[in-house]
């Protein structure tokens, strides 16, 4: 028994190859993307669908379009804003699917996208700090609202951006 520690004692230590590295990470990876954000984008075309054939999509388009005209968009880009605040999966589903449709093109994508990301998830961001962090609930309204606010400044910057080019 002391024989094998000690032998265990001298061998070098194993380092990993690459390729099982990079195996692993992808391995990885996919299952977050197909157990994560796959359902996330899925719904978000059903949710798009739904609300385009019962009219909800252009009354919502109609009713914020003077406000996101302020950023060079369309009203209906907010939903892709709101979709993105629940999930960043949902809100990249959403501006596909709006894409998709003809009401985006490329140069509102690339207005939102990085919008999607800052304040992306805050939903689901807001149970983990709570519960897993520990965060104080009276941090709350500030963990809500700073990233939103970022989001809608990136807007504004990417729209003087996208004037420029």
């Amino acid at each position: 028994m002391a024989e094998e520690k000690m032998a265990a004692a001298v061998q070098p230590e194993r380092k990993e190859i690459v390729t099982d590295v990079f195996v692993r990470g992808a391995k990885k990876g996919w299952g977050i993307a197909i157990g994560s954000m796959l359902p996330n984008v899925v719904m978000a075309f059903v949710i798009i669908k739904a609300l385009d054939i019962t009219g909800i999509l252009t009354l919502v388009g109609n009713t914020c379009g003077p406000v996101m005209e302020i950023f060079g968009l369309p009203g209906k880009a907010i939903v892709v804003l709101l979709g993105a605040w629940l999930s960043a999966g949902g809100g990249v589903g959403t501006a596909i699917a709006l894409h998709s449709s003809g009401a985006l093109n490329g140069t509102d994508l690339a207005i939102l996208t990085p919008a999607i990301f800052l304040m992306g998830s805050q939903v689901q961001y807001l149970g983990r700090v709570l519960g897993v962090i520990g965060v104080s609930g009276k941090m709350v309204p500030i963990i809500m609202t700073v990233p939103v606010i970022v989001a809608i400044l990136s807007l504004w910057v990417m729209r003087l951006i996208v004037l420029a080019s």
